[in-house]
């Protein structure tokens, strides 16, 4: 499962996780979001008012992506189950490719799933 803006705040709180109103929100397609395993910077497109409180997350839950205008949680990806999520709108292209790399992610996480069932 690969959720997209409000799919990624539908499944911070599926996973138990809470959300909040952002004072401004995150708008426009100049976003910096910064890959936490790589420190990868990538400019993303965004388009909410919402985020997922990082510190309600449970340990399962794994923050990837992080917002390096205000820390807001921006991606996350559970351990165990093949679950990936961004805040942002990786199909808009706005670096214009930055964040392609994500479907890529996600059709790899397919294949691996269906190999292993």
């Amino acid at each position: 499962m690969f959720g997209i803006c409000f799919g990624h705040q539908l499944l911070g709180r599926a996973f138990g996780g809470q959300t909040f109103k952002l004072v401004f929100g995150h708008r426009g397609g100049n976003q910096p979001v910064k890959e936490v395993s790589d420190r990868h910077v990538e400019i993303t497109s965004h388009n909410h008012g919402f985020a997922v409180n990082a510190d309600s997350l449970p340990d399962e839950v794994e923050i990837t992506h992080i917002n390096l205008n205000d820390q807001c949680v921006e991606g996350m990806r559970h351990r165990s189950l093949p679950v990936i999520s961004v805040q942002y709108h990786p199909e808009a292209a706005p670096g214009p490719h930055d964040a392609e790399h994500h479907f890529h992610r996600f059709v790899e996480l397919m294949k691996t799933r269906r190999t292993a069932a």
